[in-house]
């Protein structure tokens, strides 16, 4: 059997524990030139795993703040290819991303960097309707591309990137190849992972709204998905509205009772989301005359 033809690309993984997601996901990029397999210390066979499969391991000690994995990763790790590929481990690219890959790659032109869909599975399947599509920017030249910095607060998250994100110099592009998004295995998960997501968004919309009381509140380029974020957080009954963006307007719907079941927990991670931005801004906010 021939070898498999390498794409001049540096694909990396943050990693904390994903015994259970790693082969599926190195499995999927085994066509690149290189594979960093970026860990924070995990204590099950990622290691092993990782190693099995070619990738090489680093280990990354986050100090509290900033800068966090993703970010620290693209400063440091010594990438012999110009274009880098971000890979979560709970996701999955499909076999024909390699030709895209390579085709792209070698035709890029001026592009800095192309943004790739993906399709959430959750209990079991594909939602076809609910956040679909999911565009994320994850292949481009690493010198030209990093994450957003948006607060230098400790946001009780975790040590990896959760909302940023990625910030190119340059002209962008759309593959044709989907990312399967395994990130939500069981109801469990989901609740687990939204509680510390929820961290980090009501840190982000507490820094905000204190800048703005303070007259502190720094200026700069905001990309449409991110100024729709900030309209959405001034609307009343933001949970109802999520509610109704992923059920009705996404046609979630059509779903079924998994798509019932992904805006009602949604749902309840706007809300989680309100309470503990209000709950930081009263601690702040100076007593009553």
């Amino acid at each position: 059997m021939s070898e498999i033809t390498k794409v001049p690309v540096s694909v990396f993984v943050p990693i904390k524990n994903e015994a259970a997601n790693l082969p599926r996901c190195l499995d999927s990029v085994k066509w690149a030139d290189e594979i960093f397999v970026v860990d924070s210390q995990s204590t099950d066979r990622s290691i092993e795993i990782a190693g099995e499969h070619g990738a090489q391991v680093v280990q990354f000690h986050f100090n509290g703040t900033w800068p966090k994995k993703k970010n620290w990763a693209l400063e440091n790790l010594p990438f012999r290819n110009e274009w880098v590929f971000i890979l979560d481990a709970d996701e999955v690219l499909p076999p024909d991303a390699r030709e895209e890959f390579g085709r792209v790659i070698a035709n890029s032109g001026e592009i800095a960097g192309y943004w790739i869909n993906r399709r959430f599975m959750f209990m079991g399947r594909w939602l076809r309707h609910s956040y679909y599509p999911n565009w994320n920017l994850r292949l481009f030249r690493h010198s030209l591309g990093r994450y957003e910095k948006l607060t230098d607060a400790n946001t009780h998250s975790g040590d990896n990137e959760v909302h940023e994100h990625v910030i190119v110099q340059g002209p962008t592009g759309r593959l044709r190849s989907e990312m399967d998004h395994y990130a939500f295995p069981s109801v469990e998960v989901f609740v687990e992972k939204h509680n510390r997501y929820s961290n980090w968004e009501a840190r982000v919309s507490a820094d905000r709204q204190l800048s703005l009381r303070s007259g502190n509140l720094k200026s700069g380029p905001v990309k449409g998905r991110r100024k729709l974020k900030r309209l959405s957080q001034s609307l009343p009954f933001r949970s109802l509205l999520r509610f109704l963006y992923i059920y009705v307007w996404q046609k979630g719907f059509l779903d079924g009772r998994e798509g019932y079941y992904f805006a009602r927990l949604h749902a309840v991670y706007e809300f989680l989301s309100m309470a503990k931005t209000y709950e930081l801004t009263r601690v702040n906010k100076p007593p009553a005359e």
